[in-house]
Order: structure tokens, then C-alpha cells, then sequence
């Protein structure tokens, strides 16, 4: 026996929901894409600059809403942000308040770390207190490295960079390095946390700094940024 074919409406119909679906995801797109929390929950709002974001503009940053800036200078034992001197200077010339960012390799020794970060970043009473990214884990080393040994390393990093700032050092932390060290029970440190829309809950005490869209399209910059707030 032939199968029945489908009534016309019924395909018209599903056409209909899949073109309305289309468009119902498109614009969620674009509307987190350029979504930002309101400035009336979150006061003090910023952003963090790297070298991929190419040429910032640090005057239209502060325009769209930014007060502060935090700017990656180095990672590791050796790499360095090409751009941090020149959005350092800029960054302070638009009235932001700047504060500079390590990121940190669990397969290499704090010491070389730290000489890395103060090779480029200036001792100042007036920059925000430094940043350390917590985001590679030592899961690909080339020597097998233990938990207790990245702990160990990234303490010794952070009492030499607070003696270089003579500030208390924040610490970034990213969903998979919280999960394989669960640094943020264990240090009492000032906690950033990273979750697009909506507020994270993967740290185990309250945050500091939240970036709340890691892929802001704004007229501030060619690339995406990462747009930063406080807890009032």
C-alpha cells in the first residue's frame, strides 16, 4: 500500500517553526554578542586586552562604559604581550585605570615566571593589583608535573609578584583549572571568574571580577573583547 503523503500545511508548518527557530537563535546571537551587564547592578566595569585583540582603541573603550583596564604582559617564562607597552601608555592616556596580567604555566618554575612579568610590568602604587590567569593545567607537560608541585609553584608565584606590586594578587581562574586543582577553597586570594550571561557558580567563595561576556563586539576594537565587572 502507498504512503500517505504529508498534508501541504503540514510541511508549511514545520517550515515555518524551523525559519522561526532560525531566527530566534540568530538574534540571541547578535544580542549576546553585544550584551553587557546594566551598569545599575554593576557599577565599575572594564575590560581585559590582549594581543589577539589587535588594535584597541582605549578612548572608545572608556566611552562604551569601561573605567578600568587589565592588560596581558606576560605568560609563562617567556611570553610576552607585543602590544602591553603600547596599551599601557594608551590605556592610561584615556583615563583608565590599568592593571596587568600574567598568565600561568604549571610545566615551568615561579621563579622564571616572575622574572618574565617584572621584566615589563613597572613597580607602581598606582596600577590595579596584578592578575594571575589560571587556565592551562599541567595535564601536557612535557615532564609529568603533580598537583602539589602546580601548587606549590603557583604560591611561590604569587608571594613574589605581591612583593614586586606590594599588592595582594587576583587570581583568574578558569572553569578546568578549578576543577583539576580547586585552588579557590585552598588560597584566600580575591577570585575572577569567567562565564558569558550568566553569573558562574564554580569557585567556592564569592568572586571578585566576573567576565561577563568573554566575546563583546564593540566599536572599541576589530576583534572581540572580554568585558569585565565588579562586585559592588
Amino acid at each position: 500500500m502507498a504512503r500517505k503523503r504529508k498534508p501541504n500545511w503540514v510541511l508549511r508548518l514545520v517550515s515555518l517553526l524551523i525559519l522561526v527557530g532560525a531566527g530566534v537563535a540568530a538574534w540571541f546571537w547578535w544580542e549576546v554578542q553585544r550584551w553587557t551587564p546594566e551598569e545599575s547592578a554593576y557599577p565599575d566595569q572594564g575590560a581585559l586586552i590582549a594581543q589577539h585583540h589587535g588594535l584597541v582603541n582605549f578612548n572608545t573603550l572608556s566611552a562604551i562604559g569601561a573605567d578600568f583596564v587589565y592588560l596581558e604582559a606576560s605568560i609563562g617564562t617567556d611570553g610576552l604581550d607585543s602590544r602591553f607597552a603600547r596599551n599601557f601608555a594608551a590605556a592610561g592616556e584615556a583615563g583608565l585605570d590599568v592593571g596587568a596580567v600574567h598568565l600561568f604555566d604549571p610545566c615551568k618554575l615561579a621563579d622564571g615566571q616572575t622574572a618574565n612579568f617584572v621584566t615589563v610590568v613597572p613597580r607602581s602604587g598606582d596600577l590595579l593589583p596584578p592578575v594571575i590567569s589560571l587556565g592551562r593545567t599541567a595535564e601536557n607537560c612535557p615532564k609529568k608535573v603533580s598537583d602539589a608541585a602546580v601548587e606549590s609553584e603557583l604560591m611561590t608565584l604569587i608571594n613574589q609578584i605581591e612583593n614586586h606590586s606590594g599588592k595582594p594578587v587576583i587570581l583568574k581562574i578558569k572553569p578546568q583549572f578549578e576543577a583539576a586543582y580547586g585552588i579557590s577553597a585552598r588560597l584566600e586570594r580575591n577570585l575572577w571568574v569567567n562565564r558569558t550571561r550568566f553569573a558562574p557558580d564554580y569557585a567556592k567563595r564569592p568572586w571578585l571580577l566576573w567576565s561577563a561576556n568573554e566575546q563583546l563586539q564593540s566599536e572599541a576594537a576589530d576583534e572581540p573583547i572580554e568585558w569585565v565587572v565588579v562586585q559592588p
